[in-house]
Parts: C-alpha cells; structure tokens; sequence
C-alpha cells in the first residue's frame, strides 16, 4: 500500500464548508482506508491505499458529497512526492525567519505551476519569492507587506484559486513527519 495525502480546497473558512475532521476520518475509515490520521481543520488527511492519486482524488470527492453534502475539491498526493519536493526546497524556503511566510502551493493536475505563473505573473520583487518543482511551487513573502505582493493578491483569484491549494511550509513538514 502507498502512503497518500488528500488535500481537500477550501473547508472550514469563515465557517463555511464545514467538515468535522474526526467525522472524514471515520467516514474515509468506513470506506475501507486504512491508517487515515487527520492534521489540523484545514483538510489535510494521511492514509493508505493501493489505488491510483486520480482515483482516490475522485473517490473522496464522491465520498464528501455523498456525507456532508458538499462539493468540494480534492487533490490526492503521494507522500513520497512531497517529500521529495521538500528535499528540493529553495535555501529561501522554510527558514525560521518569523517576518517571511513560507508555502507550497499544489497545483491540480488538470493544469501545470507554469501555467499557474503565466496566469499570475513575476512574483513582485523584494516582497515575494517563487520557485517550481514538479507540480509544486514554493512561495515565501514578507509577512508585512502581503498586501503589495502580486501573487497573494492572485492566489485565490477566480480562474486561479481553483487550480491549486495552498499549505504553509510547517503544515507540509508536519504532514511528512506523521506520514513517516
């Protein structure tokens, strides 16, 4: 069986999309999953599986209509792949510097990181920082000035947001640790 990560876009924010993490952890259980562990309200689910990343994506989009009524994305990762991207991280990425907001940006497979940056443009200089691998794309920005920088005030913009899911650099790190 592969380790996998499920990313679900979207839930829990300003008291929409709401799903009970120990509620998806059951019902993803229920199913047949095996070793499901929940991080956080966000949508960030470890489990294991013999099946392919497209099926499972498709199966617990399927499986969170069916239970909480909702239609939300899905994007499934193999864990070894994130940890493979972690493992080529930027010397810029992921450092402790508390004025400097470090994330990895997933980007569903229905398009590409390049495709993602044609659409958003050149990071804004002094502000921000990006950088690709596979179908990752590392992203920090000065904490302080988010405001002014090109790709935060993109990210979740319509013909964008719905492309990618956006976790921050210790989430991943934690996701990997748990993983292991």
């Amino acid at each position: 069986m592969k380790k996998y990560v499920a990313l679900l876009r979207g839930i829990n924010v300003s008291g929409k999309n709401k799903i009970g993490m120990a509620e998806l952890k059951k019902a993803m259980l229920d199913v047949g999953y095996s070793s499901v562990k929940t991080y956080l309200n966000s949508g960030n689910v470890l489990f294991c599986s013999n099946k392919s990343k497209e099926e499972l994506s498709l199966r617990i989009h399927e499986l969170i209509v069916a239970h909480f009524g909702l239609d939300i994305p899905v994007l499934v990762e193999e864990l070894s792949i994130i940890k493979d991207a972690l493992s080529h991280a930027p010397s810029w990425w992921g450092s402790e510097n508390k004025e400097i907001y470090d994330n990895l940006i997933f980007v569903f497979p229905e398009t590409t990181p390049e495709h993602i940056y044609s659409l958003i443009g050149d990071p804004t200089e002094g502000l921000e920082q990006i950088e690709m691998y596979n179908q990752f794309i590392f992203w920090s920005f000065d904490l302080k000035k988010h405001a002014k920088a090109n790709w935060w005030k993109k990210t979740a913009a319509p013909g964008i947001g719905e492309y990618l899911t956006i976790r921050t650099a210790n989430t991943v790190r934690k996701l990997v640790e748990m993983g292991l």
